[in-house]
């Protein structure tokens, strides 16, 4: 039998480059070998923005027409909101009482995330505990494999232990879920620092073209190469680092014409951005097809197979408790 997979992202609008490479296009390639399962944490958006809450329906419909774009295929990986399948919430609390609060503080990704927003003194329970109702996500769907960015390493840590805790405490229930990284697990912003549309250092999937390029000439580039005919260090330089993907025909020849002073970081750029558009353009045409209606078929067939399946496990829970 294939394997299970879980992933999901927080609905907060349109998707940039960095989730397409380091998640979406992961998810394509993996829906043919896995049973994938595809999540919109729409709770989790409230974890840090509660007050955004009247956003997220307009959100999620913009991220499943990215989702769409990128190459997703609905009859193989159903799609469903976290919010539409409410036994997400019962396993979270079951959950919850397996954890310490002081494991849950150690978790660096919080700690970065709270850092990054400014919160760190203002931190919900919500928050704090949300890579437990991320464990309950996987883990009610058997998640045997979850494909997550680098920074996500610590939350799929979380869901082993709980997963460990309760099997050791009332039987075989759940796997261990292990986590699965891409090779551009975080393609950094246009500023080195990780690719957020909060840190205004996103491109967009759906950005067009002439906006693409307009981003990519305020990319941080190699700061010892001030113009034209200095030698460049490739590997320190961000738009390098974007060649790698979207222009690997003419990475080595890149890198060379850096090294050797003959590319200028303007011309640079350019090829770049020529090469991301092109790159992005099937993308952009397959999102112009999807329509309203194309969006409520998906997300009511996956919410259908997602709640079927969540009742399965709710089941097998309840009776290993004897609750």
């Amino acid at each position: 039998m294939k394997k299970r997979i879980l992933s999901g992202m927080r609905p907060t609008g349109r998707l940039h480059i960095g989730n397409l490479v380091g998640a979406l296009e992961n998810w394509v390639q993996l829906q043919d070998f896995y049973n994938n399962y595809h999540l919109i944490a729409d709770w989790h958006v409230l974890t840090t923005a509660p007050e955004s809450a009247r956003e997220i329906t307009t959100n999620t419909r913009e991220m499943v027409a990215d989702w769409l774009s990128a190459g997703l295929d609905p009859v193989k990986s159903p799609m469903f909101r976290q919010s539409r399948v409410s036994a997400h919430a019962e396993l979270h609390l079951i959950f919850s009482m397996f954890v310490t609060l002081n494991r849950l503080l150690r978790n660096p990704t919080v700690k970065e995330q709270a850092r990054d927003l400014g919160i760190e003194d203002l931190m919900s329970y919500g928050h704090i505990g949300y890579p437990v109702l991320q464990a309950a996500d996987i883990l009610l769907y058997k998640g045997d494999v979850v494909p997550v960015g680098e920074d996500q390493m610590p939350h799929i840590e979380v869901a082993r232990e709980i997963a460990r805790r309760f099997n050791n405490l009332y039987g075989e229930v759940f796997p261990e879920p292990e986590g699965m990284l891409t090779k551009y697990a975080r393609l950094p912003g246009l500023d080195g620092k990780r690719m957020a549309k909060s840190l205004n250092n996103a491109i967009l999937m759906t950005d067009p073209p002439e906006e693409v390029a307009a981003k990519l000439k305020t990319a941080f580039t190699d700061p010892q190469k001030l113009r034209r005919g200095d030698p460049g260090h490739p590997e320190m330089c961000l738009v390098f680092t974007y060649h790698q993907k979207f222009n690997q025909s003419e990475t080595e020849q890149v890198s060379n014409d850096c090294r050797s002073g003959a590319l200028g970081c303007v011309q640079c750029k350019k090829r770049c951005a020529d090469c991301l558009n092109l790159y992005l353009a099937p993308l952009r045409e397959r999102r112009a097809q999807i329509t309203d209606s194309v969006i409520d078929d998906v997300l009511t067939d996956g919410e259908r197979r997602a709640c079927e399946e969540a009742a399965k496990t709710m089941a097998q829970v309840r009776a290993a408790m004897g609750i």
